[in-house]
């Protein structure tokens, strides 16, 4: 069997596994088998001095707190993996999941929440970055056709559009703080 094709069954054995994982977790979120929910916490944490409460309990709590945050993350999961599952896809699946679990590794290492969750997350991470690293050629090219390498732009064209997004940038900044100065902080 060639070797190109090897990989290409390593890599969507990979897109599945991810896929079905993280389905699974953004299923579980959305159907409220994760996190603390409002009037679902449990009695020892609810009676819990807020500087007592470990950085689990914390967390569960803060995340569950909000239903839309909830959903907004398993549905993120969901649509992350499903894009996963097709060549055309497959790349967009992990630009959108990867910061979905880098955020994910830093809840776990910071709120102490667990090391096998912390684990399954690093291996997901990984799992996606050999995919990404697999599709290196096709990325190159995606990012070459977006930053426009290789284009001879002369000077005053490269620094115009620079010099417009700083003046929009201080008005846009002078807006938002008349604005919240006026609203109130």
């Amino acid at each position: 069997m060639p070797t190109t094709r090897i990989l290409r069954y390593i890599e969507f054995s990979l897109r599945c596994y991810v896929c079905t994982m993280l389905t699974s977790y953004g299923v579980g979120k959305i159907l409220g088998g994760q996190f603390y929910r409002k009037g679902n916490i449990p009695e020892a944490i609810a009676q819990t001095k807020l500087l007592d409460v470990t950085g689990f309990d914390l967390a569960w709590t803060f995340f569950g707190y909000s239903e839309a945050y909830v959903f907004f993350i398993g549905v993120s999961q969901i649509i992350g993996s499903v894009l996963l599952l097709f060549n055309r896809t497959k790349l967009l699946g992990a630009l959108v999941l990867v910061p979905v679990l880098l955020n994910i590794i830093m809840v776990d290492l910071t709120f102490q929440i667990s090391w096998g969750a912390l684990m399954s997350a690093c291996i997901y991470l990984s799992s996606l970055l050999v995919v990404l690293w697999l599709n290196k050629r096709r990325i190159l090219k995606a990012l070459q056709v977006l930053t426009g390498e290789g284009r001879v732009i002369g000077m005053r064209r490269k620094w115009m559009p620079w010099a417009v997004a700083m003046i929009a940038v201080a008005v846009l900044i002078t807006v938002e703080n008349t604005l919240l100065n006026w609203v109130g902080r």
